[in-house]
């Protein structure tokens, strides 16, 4: 299988079939073991009737999957970029942090993310050497092991990540005697396990990077709702960092069919499909499921299941949705 290394060319590894979910690992980290590593789940979160319903749901399959074989998962905590406490702090661990100054975000919401980590890392006390970077429609659907190998932070490839492709724009944060342009990695800073120091270094240039990114009229017409993405995977290289890239690392229905052993379901996706169970993507369908529709407060317990034929990844997310809300207490309250 060919494994990109960061030489500039390509090394053939044997011992490694295509069917692996790894797909990018640097040559001096591919023999080592890994002891028991617990690392901390930290999401951030607005307190927005549609981040708060996420949020439970979440917290639910953590709680379960936690306690699972396999599992390497420590503490928790919902990082909430509010600015002041909400009506889940007695439910979910919770810290609570500033939002950017008034207007900064330019009604991107999600240049918030940086900017809470930097505080969180700065002033939570933190027991677990590693930590994960996870969000609200993230949901644990097999126990999840710490996936970093010794320094190097393991992360989530993204199909719509591509520093290649916009090498030009890349170049303006990126300069080259940085390096090429295939040190910035194809993710996004969420899903990824990282150690805490590393995370501590990065974050800040994370912020830096995406507020400039925000402000350069041709960057922000380019990466658009993923300029986030981009802003942390740049990060990452301007401090030397490279992940392991672990394409079981999560799913994103409709596109990903089946569940095998990936570890979590991301669902950003609406799910559209007619009752003969073919997928309508781009158009409301006879049965849908997407989060959107449910901006304004929670989707009720006990949503209908997908019609005969619709992929595993679907019927599971459905699923886990209903248990979830059904376990979790004065589920329409919030």
């Amino acid at each position: 299988m060919i494994i990109q290394n960061r030489g500039g060319g390509d090394s053939l590894d044997g011992s490694l079939s295509m069917s692996d979910p790894i797909i990018q690992m640097p040559e001096d980290v591919r023999i080592m073991g890994n002891g028991k590593l617990p690392f901390h789940v930290a999401l951030t979160a607005t307190d927005a009737p549609y981040s708060k319903w996420q949020c439970r749901i979440m917290y639910y399959w953590y709680k379960k999957m936690k306690e699972m074989p396999g599992s390497e998962m420590g503490g928790f905590t919902r990082v909430l970029h509010s600015g002041s406490p909400d009506n889940l702090m007695d439910e979910i661990p919770t810290y609570v942090v500033d939002p950017l100054p008034e207007g900064l975000d330019r009604g991107y919401i999600v240049l918030n993310r940086p900017w809470a980590f930097v505080q969180w890392l700065e002033k939570a006390t933190i027991e677990e050497e590693y930590i994960l970077m996870a969000e609200p429609d993230h949901v644990f659907v097999n126990p999840l092991p710490n996936l970093a190998r010794g320094g190097y932070p393991a992360a989530f490839p993204f199909f719509y990540i591509k520093p290649t492709e916009h090498e030009k724009i890349i170049r303006k944060y990126y300069p080259e005697d940085m390096g090429p342009v295939t040190n910035v990695d194809p993710i996004g800073n969420s899903p990824v396990i990282i150690k805490k120091s590393m995370l501590e270094k990065i974050a800040p240039t994370w912020m830096n990077v995406s507020l400039s990114m925000k402000d350069d009229p041709e960057t922000d017409k380019a990466f658009g709702w993923v300029l986030e993405m981009y802003a942390y995977a740049v990060a990452s290289a301007l401090h030397g960092v490279q992940h392991i890239l672990r394409k079981d690392f999560m799913l994103q229905p409709p596109w990903d069919l089946e569940i095998d052993k990936k570890f979590i379901i991301h669902y950003t996706y609406g799910c559209d499909y007619s009752l003969e169970g073919k997928l309508t993507y781009g158009k409301i369908g006879e049965w849908r499921f997407d989060k959107r529709s449910y901006l304004r407060g929670p989707p009720p317990r006990n949503l209908s299941l997908p019609p005969p034929g619709v992929p595993e990844s679907v019927v599971t997310l459905v699923k886990m949705v209903n248990e979830a809300t059904a376990n979790i207490p004065g589920w329409n309250s919030v």
